[in-house]
C-alpha cells in the first residue's frame, strides 16, 4: 500500500477565461468509478450547452484506474493534460470536468493542453487537497473504570479515535501510523497498568493535514 495520498478537500468548481473561451473545472471526489462516472455525467446535464464537457478521474491509492475523455476536442489535448496534472499532483480518488464555451478563437493543440491541464491546476490550488495517511487500525479493549480517562489521554496525545463500543468492557478503535504501533503497545501498557488489551487490525487511510 501506499504511504500517502492526496484527494481533493471537497467538491467545487474553478472558472478561468482564455481568449474569449470559458474554462469551468469542477472538482469532486471519488471513491469508485461509478462515483466519478455519475459526477461526470451531473456536470454534463448542468452545461448541455457546452462546446466540451471533458474529463479526467483517478481512482485507488495507487493510481490503479485512470480514465481521461477530450469529448470532441483534437485528441489528447484535453483530458489527458487533466490526467497529467491529477497525477502529477499525486491527487487520488478525484475526478475532473473542464466545461468549455467556446468564445471564439482557435487555441491551437499547444494553447488546448496548457488550458485543460491549467484549469484542472489552478481549480487544486483556489479548492485545496487533503493528504491521507496509511493507519493500522486497531483495538484497545479496557474495564469502564479506566475507559474514560484512556480516551481522554489518547485523544490530548493526537491518537485518531475512530470508534468507542461499550458492552462488559470498552473497546476503543484507533488508527495507529505503522511506525509508532510498538511504542504505543509500551504506552498503553505503562498508562493502564497492563490491564488493557490491544490488538491490531488491518490497514486503511485516514486524513491528514491539508495539502
Amino acid at each position: 500500500m501506499q504511504e500517502q495520498y492526496r484527494t481533493v478537500a471537497g467538491a467545487g468548481v474553478h472558472e478561468t477565461e482564455i481568449n474569449r473561451s470559458r474554462f469551468l473545472c469542477a472538482l469532486g471526489p471519488a471513491a469508485t468509478e461509478e462515483e466519478a462516472q455519475a459526477f461526470v455525467a451531473r456536470v454534463r446535464a448542468e452545461h448541455p450547452t457546452a462546446t466540451h464537457n471533458c474529463f479526467a478521474y483517478v481512482i485507488g491509492a495507487d493510481a490503479s484506474v485512470q480514465k481521461a475523455s477530450d469529448d470532441g476536442e483534437p485528441g489528447g489535448t484535453a483530458g489527458v493534460p487533466m490526467l497529467q496534472m491529477l497525477m502529477r499532483r499525486e491527487v487520488r480518488y478525484a475526478v475532473a470536468v473542464v466545461t468549455r464555451y467556446y468564445g471564439g478563437v482557435k487555441l491551437g493543440a499547444g494553447g488546448l493542453i496548457r488550458a485543460y491541464g491549467g484549469a484542472v491546476g489552478e481549480a487544486l490550488d483556489a479548492l485545496g487537497t487533503i493528504t491521507r495517511r496509511r493507519y493500522r487500525l486497531a483495538s484497545v479493549t479496557v474495564d469502564h473504570q479506566r475507559a474514560g480517562k484512556l480516551e481522554n489521554d489518547l485523544r490530548s496525545t493526537g491518537r485518531a479515535v475512530r470508534e468507542v463500543r461499550y458492552a462488559e468492557a470498552v473497546t476503543i478503535e484507533i488508527g495507529l501510523p505503522d511506525a509508532d504501533v510498538e511504542g504505543f503497545r509500551a504506552w498503553l501498557a505503562d498508562t493502564t497498568a497492563g490491564s488493557a488489551r490491544f490488538e491490531l487490525g488491518g490497514e486503511t487511510y485516514g486524513d491528514g493535514v491539508p495539502g
